[in-house]
Order: structure tokens, then C-alpha cells, then sequence
């Protein structure tokens, strides 16, 4: 088989000179570039189309996860972190792995025999949802809403709820006000999961604005909000499981 070719990205000269080293021993990897930061490794990715990459997380301008979000290249990765161990584990039952820094020889040697028998598999699910769970949330605090040439906008803790009405999607507000959005409800459940959630297939409910709390009919939920409407919106069964775990039901 012919030889992997490899990048380092990692923001420490030292750790990569001590990579460099270390890898020298293996005869089926070669080493076509080095990269200081998530930037100039993407740069360099896209420039070599290497086969393997080890790959550093906590790096300026762009980290590892924010690097790996925008390629465009199938590529196999191994990190090199000083990451907690307890976010990594999940790499342990699957092709791609990690290193802890400093990294250890014999470590490196279990890694490389674990390369060796991928065949080159592409990145699995399991690899992509751990970088979104470690990616850092995006905490919006307004949406953008255009209003002929202006652009207003909204907080979203000044939000009560967000409905889907036919094809269009509102904004509620304390206030009585609503707001015609652009987004799809689901965009906007992603966009907001740390500050909403969804209680059926066309609303999604701010928990700081829910006054009571009923239990329904065929385990569905009835929620109160604290607007002057009193408004009530009912769950469906479908989403009782996660009511439950949000609300400790």
C-alpha cells in the first residue's frame, strides 16, 4: 500500500516538531505539510488533498472543530489535544482516534495499527455529532426581521413563542406584537435550542414565558404563557419524552 499523505495542524512548533519525530519511524506515512492554525491547514488541505491529517483542537483563527466544519475533502483525522478526556471518548469505538498531549509511543503505536486497518473509511456519524456537541453553542440573542427597507431586530428573550401558520413563520412577543421571519420553524429550533423548544410540529415555546404548566389529554401538555392573552398552546405525544426531561416532569 502506498504511503499516507499527512498534514500536521497544530498551533505549538514544539508539538509539531515532537509529532514529526515520533512519525518518522512508520514507513507507510509521509509528511507533506504543516499547518500553525485551522486556516492554513484547511488552506493546505485543499492545496495537497492529503489522506490524513493530525489535527490539534484549541488553535487561533480557526480551531480544529471550526476547520473540519468548513472541508470539503474527505479526509481521515486523528487528534492531538490536550482536550478532557471524558469529550473524547466517543472516538475510542470508532476508526478515527485521539492523542493525548504529550503524546506517548506506545499510544502513537496502537493509533497508527488502528489507521492501518480503516481501509480508508470515510468520517463516520459518530466523529461529526461529537464535533457539533463540542462545538461552542451560538447563543443568539435577536432575530433579524425585515420590515420593507429596515431590518428590526428582535430579542429573543422579549419572545414568547414561535408558530408556523400555513407557510409563513411568526415571532410572538410579550408585547402582543408578532413578526413575519424568512426562516423555517426548524432552522429557527436549531438557531435557538439552548433558549426554546419544541412542543409540537408548528410551535416552539420560551420557557421564560410559560406561567403554568396542565397536564392534557393522551399525554399532552397544556402551557400557559405570560403574555396578556393568556395564551395556550397544547403539546402532541410525540414530543412528551422530551417535555418530560426539559421540565423534570
Amino acid at each position: 500500500m502506498s504511503a499516507w499523505t499527512t498534514i500536521i495542524i497544530d498551533d505549538e512548533q514544539l508539538a509539531r516538531t515532537r509529532l514529526r519525530r515520533l512519525l518518522a519511524k512508520y514507513d507507510d506515512l509521509k509528511i507533506v505539510a504543516e499547518a500553525e492554525n485551522g486556516l492554513e491547514g484547511l488552506a493546505l488541505i485543499h492545496q495537497h488533498r492529503p489522506q490524513l491529517i493530525f489535527l490539534d483542537i484549541e488553535m487561533p483563527v480557526l480551531s480544529g472543530f471550526e476547520m473540519l466544519a468548513k472541508l470539503e475533502i474527505e479526509v481521515k483525522v486523528i487528534f492531538t489535544t490536550a482536550y478532557n478526556q471524558y469529550a473524547i471518548r466517543a472516538f475510542e469505538e470508532d476508526s478515527i482516534d485521539y492523542l493525548l498531549k504529550p503524546i506517548e509511543l506506545l499510544r502513537l503505536d496502537k493509533t497508527i495499527a488502528k489507521l492501518r486497518a480503516s481501509h480508508f473509511k470515510p468520517q463516520s456519524l459518530a466523529l461529526q455529532e461529537l464535533i457539533e456537541t463540542l462545538r461552542p453553542k451560538n447563543h443568539s440573542k435577536t432575530i433579524s426581521v425585515k420590515i420593507g427597507d429596515r431590518i428590526l431586530l428582535v430579542k429573543v428573550s422579549e419572545l414568547t413563542h414561535i408558530a408556523a401558520e400555513d407557510k409563513y413563520v411568526f415571532l410572538h412577543a410579550n408585547d402582543q406584537k408578532r413578526y413575519l421571519v424568512d426562516l423555517t420553524l426548524s432552522a429557527l429550533e436549531k438557531k435557538l435550542e439552548e433558549n426554546f423548544i419544541r412542543v409540537n410540529r408548528a410551535v416552539l415555546i420560551n420557557p421564560e414565558h410559560i406561567l403554568e404548566i396542565r397536564k392534557g389529554f393522551n399525554g399532552a401538555f397544556v402551557f400557559i404563557l405570560d403574555n396578556a392573552e393568556g395564551t395556550k398552546i397544547t403539546s402532541t405525544r410525540s414530543y412528551a419524552e422530551t417535555i418530560k426531561t426539559r421540565f423534570e416532569l
